[in-house]
């Protein structure tokens, strides 16, 4: 339940930022705040709502969590009615936004944002406390099972990410060109937007595949261990073990295969916030480039991994719109098939739940299956 009203909720900051209703409440830092922190509740949130059966301090901090929710959605609902009604009145009240009501709604919208942000800081804060004696290293291993991901693509349909498609792929194959530098580009958005298929989608794509001397894939999860990931990408272009024991080997065969070659790698899922050992593996990766274009393609939920990687380009994945979503639905629910109008009412109210999460309509049909 906290799950997916956690996404609900995250969803509906999302489009308070993208229709700018944060900029005309003056609450944009608070947003910021307040996204950097759901995201971080949201994505370990599914191993908590497990463990609140076997203890108490659990359940309690998992309540506090609903109930902040629940506040915060509120807000959101009144900042948007506010708005839809400014908009309507705005013929006769040219001046609204300084009529006092509104004035003092703004102070008000600010007080309470600044509190609800305090709020899910201090839940934030004591998720970490949690963490740190939950024994979350020994569940490790088999979290990063169900995260690994491939560079096959899974869903044999894309819907709504043709415009971000289209703003990577201008970035891969042109602007990349433009630089001795090795070239990185973040894919950040929060879990369940799909950021792994489009990337899978990306990695397939026939002009990347033409452009492109070697493509690589590697599934970073929460072990950012250098020795490993270049361990993958020998693997990944050889098909096998290097069976190299030291870095220094490790580094050189790497570097090897990368010498003279234009490449795509793709670092799918990464958590790293650690700039040192970033810019470990991109010297690593750097020197082993001795064409322009190379790039390093980055999916991420926090945006503060993106920030530590040195790059000015950062593309922001947001969530679907409802038709897309709907699309998406028609394409597992119903196939080729046409739906009754019964079964369209119903689904369209399923797909307004999901808030434009992909991840929401996938899940439903193939429950198995996890997307980044």
């Amino acid at each position: 339940m906290a799950t997916a009203l956690l996404g609900i909720v995250i969803g509906n900051l999302q489009n308070f930022v993208q229709n700018e209703l944060a900029t005309i409440w003056g609450v944009e830092s608070h947003t910021v705040k307040l996204s950097s922190n759901l995201s971080l509740i949201h994505a370990v949130l599914q191993d908590v709502e497990k463990k609140q059966i076997t203890e108490r301090a659990v359940k309690l901090w998992l309540q506090k969590l609903l109930d902040a929710a629940y506040v915060f959605d509120d807000i959101l609902d009144e900042c948007s009615i506010k708005s839809n009604r400014l908009v309507l009145k705005a013929h006769v009240m040219y001046f609204a936004r300084f009529h006092p009501r509104i004035i003092l709604f703004h102070r008000d919208i600010g007080r309470r944002m600044k509190e609800i942000t305090k709020r899910f800081h201090e839940i934030d804060e004591e998720r970490r406390k949690f963490e740190l004696h939950a024994g979350v290293a020994e569940r490790q291993q088999e979290d990063d099972q169900w995260r690994q991901t491939c560079s096959v693509r899974t869903e044999q349909h894309m819907y709504g990410r043709d415009q971000d498609r289209d703003e990577i792929l201008k970035f891969l194959l042109s602007h990349s060109g433009n630089t001795d530098e090795l070239s990185v580009y973040p894919i950040v958005g929060i879990g369940g937007l799909g950021k792994t298929t489009l990337a899978q989608w990306i990695f397939n794509d026939d002009c990347v595949i033409k452009h492109f001397d070697l493509r690589i894939w590697v599934c970073i999860s929460s072990d950012f261990n250098i020795m490993k990931i270049l361990q993958s990408i020998v693997e990944f272009i050889t098909l096998q073990n290097p069976n190299l024991s030291t870095l220094e080997s490790m580094q050189k065969k790497v570097q090897e295969m990368l010498l003279r070659k234009r490449y795509l790698l793709v670092l799918d899922n990464v958590w790293n916030e650690d700039q040192e050992e970033w810019k470990k593996l991109k010297c690593m990766l750097q020197c082993g480039s001795g064409v322009k274009g190379s790039v390093i393609l980055v999916t991420t939920r926090n945006e503060s991994v993106a920030s530590i990687m040195g790059t000015c380009s950062i593309h922001r994945l947001l969530p679907l719109s409802e038709n897309d979503n709907w699309s998406l639905f028609k394409h597992h629910a119903f196939g080729n098939n046409k739906e009754s109008a019964e079964l369209e009412k119903i689904g369209k109210e399923i797909v307004k739940k999901c808030v434009g999460f992909p991840s929401c309509i996938q899940s439903t049909w193939k429950p198995s299956t996890q997307h980044k």
